[in-house]
């Protein structure tokens, strides 16, 4: 996915910048880069590839190359970015966070015109930020280009903007897919993807951006450019897996929804009869672990760490580049604690199976350590659909996911017609896909959070949530 954070202040502003962007290391793991703009040298950009190393590792001298009174940065999986853009409307520096669908065809729509051209990558794809660079810059003023920019697009587009007048410019998306955060302090405003990244830097909570608005911030205020609507779609797999646990949403902290959406799944399975007698609750790191503290507490069964997640040397598993050194590096980080495994009946919360590639390994490095039962729990309910609004973690095709998958083995094309009921734990389709996954990942069950309890935990109304992954309805 991708996070961003700018700040416009009376004084130089690049620690800021540089420490919140720092903070949104969670959200990507490919390329990082700041753009600043100073009255002498105008507008400056460095970016760096984060594949190997942290943010902080690459941009630690950037305080002696770079400084400004108004700066923006961001961290992402997808291009290189931000951008340094001079049109009609000024030199400005571009971040973007969210997915392109239909790139090849606003491309050729594009270089239609007269003069118009993109550059291209290798393989003949472009620079995501750039075509939404191209876009807003076919109207006269930057609300009225990142607006058509936004209706163009067929996906998601959070646009950051640095202009050359010293002032940033922040648009949600006109879903409300993702969150943008103003802060405030004195002297001094900043925009950001996660809210805790400016409250550790003193500012307090201005505002929480509506779905499609446009704001501009200057160090003495906030500007409404283009008003938003209350009528949003926002993420929910935000609170189960993307966010970090000090992050709030709508009001809604992570950690807090986390332990809370346990306490509803245990809840559900006491109330089916279905709770296994196990030793000790537990959680797949790290994620995972707040689920479980929550179904530990109302079940009334141990919580426990049978394992540990090694992370001083790899901090994250997916930093190498390919899909095995990955998986490698994540087995290796699993350290298990013997007298927590050996001869015991566990149960573990993940915030989601995907694929269940990783699962696999883990429940089989379980076995291996002398666990007797391994069941498991997905702390979302079965994920059905790719993400259509995100590109983080996104299966290429439906049929990646494990649930889709399974359902083809059991009844072919006939099962795709029936995807509500295989996602049901009440339904027979539903029981044999339970049934059959556990069989391919060796675990004693399965169960999965139902969307009702997704959006239970949440504690927004569902109108305002967007569960497609889940249930493919928009």
């Amino acid at each position: 996915m991708g996070g961003f954070f700018g700040a416009v202040g009376t004084e130089d502003i690049m620690t800021d910048v540089f420490f919140g962007v720092d903070y949104h290391s969670h959200l990507g793991t490919r390329s990082g880069g700041l753009a600043a703009f100073n009255t002498e040298v105008g507008l400056q950009r460095k970016i760096h590839s984060i594949g190997n190393s942290p943010f902080r590792t690459k941009f630690e001298g950037i305080l002696d190359s770079m400084s400004g009174h108004a700066a923006l940065g961001c961290i992402n999986d997808s291009d290189p970015q931000p951008l340094l853009v001079r049109s009609r409307l000024g030199s400005y520096a571009i971040a973007f966070v969210g997915i392109i669908n239909n790139t090849q065809e606003l491309v050729e729509e594009y270089i239609e015109q007269p003069g118009a051209q993109v550059t291209a990558l290798t393989g003949g794809g472009v620079n995501s930020t750039e075509l939404v660079a191209a876009l807003i810059n076919r109207r006269s003023t930057f609300a009225e280009g990142i607006r058509f920019a936004q209706e163009k697009i067929d996906g998601t587009a959070l646009i950051l903007i640095l202009t050359d007048r010293g002032s940033i410019i922040a648009a949600r998306d006109k879903r409300g897919v993702l969150p943008v955060h103003i802060g405030m302090k004195d002297g001094a405003r900043c925009v950001s993807f996660e809210d805790f990244a400016y409250q550790k830097l003193d500012y307090q909570h201005e505002y929480e951006l509506k779905a499609g608005e446009i704001a501009e911030i200057t160090p003495d205020k906030t500007t409404i450019l283009a008003e938003g609507t209350d009528q949003m779609k926002i993420c929910a797999f935000l609170w189960t897996y993307y966010g970090f646990p000090t992050a709030c949403y709508q009001g809604v902290n992570v950690e807090y929804m986390r332990c809370r959406n346990g306490e509803i799944m245990a809840r559900n399975e006491m109330e089916r009869g279905t709770l296994p007698e196990a030793d000790f609750v537990a959680g797949v790191p790290d994620s995972g672990t707040p689920h479980a503290i929550g179904f530990a507490n109302k079940s009334h069964l141990t919580f426990g760490r049978p394992f540990i997640k090694y992370t001083p040397t790899w901090p994250r598993s997916f930093m190498p580049p390919t899909q095995a050194d990955r998986n490698r590096i994540a087995k290796m980080k699993q350290i298990p604690i013997d007298c927590l495994i050996r001869d015991k009946e566990l149960l573990f919360v993940d915030d989601s199976i995907v694929r269940g590639t990783q699962m696999r390994e883990t429940v089989e490095f379980l076995y291996e350590s002398g666990a007797k039962a391994v069941h498991m729990r997905s702390a979302c309910p079965p994920l059905m659909y790719g993400c259509k609004y995100l590109n983080f973690s996104r299966a290429t095709s439906d049929m990646e996911l494990i649930t889709r998958s399974t359902i083809m083995e059991l009844e072919g094309e006939e099962g795709l017609k029936h995807v509500d009921e295989y996602s049901d734990s009440t339904t027979e389709r539903g029981k044999n896909m339970r049934k059959a996954i556990c069989e391919k990942l060796h675990m004693a069950s399965l169960e999965f959070q139902s969307v009702e309890g997704l959006v239970e935990a949440i504690g927004l109304d569902r109108c305002k949530l967007c569960t497609y992954c889940w249930t493919g309805k928009e």
